[in-house]
């Protein structure tokens, strides 16, 4: 498991080193550009089992803390799948990878 940490009073919140892989590259591109949006995701039951949501921005800190040393293989569909969320007035909505995978390394 790995944990994005965001802004000064160091929200921190754990996901497979994978999914924060995926993650990783949709937020940076969005920040990149100085565009500011939600993240929300459902919870897992240890903590609840609820929903949650960050205004992301870019002048917040945000650290992406990986469990594992190597980079996962990317899904093409899945961050295609994140990027349209991301991109639409909703926000980025984590979604489960899709079953059908077209991954490559990058």
């Amino acid at each position: 498991m790995g944990s994005l940490i965001y802004g000064s009073t160091s929200i921190e919140i754990e996901f497979e080193d994978r999914t924060l892989e995926h993650l990783q590259i949709v937020i940076a591109t969005k920040l990149r550009r100085r565009e500011s949006f939600f993240f929300s995701w459902r919870d897992p039951q240890k903590v609840g089992d609820g929903r949650s949501s960050l205004w992301m921005d870019p002048g917040i800190p945000l650290y992406f803390k990986y469990n594992g040393g190597r980079v996962p293989s990317i899904s093409r569909s899945w961050l295609a799948e994140l990027t349209a969320s991301a991109n639409s007035s909703s926000g980025l909505v984590l979604s489960d990878e899709p079953s059908l995978d077209n991954s490559a390394k990058p």
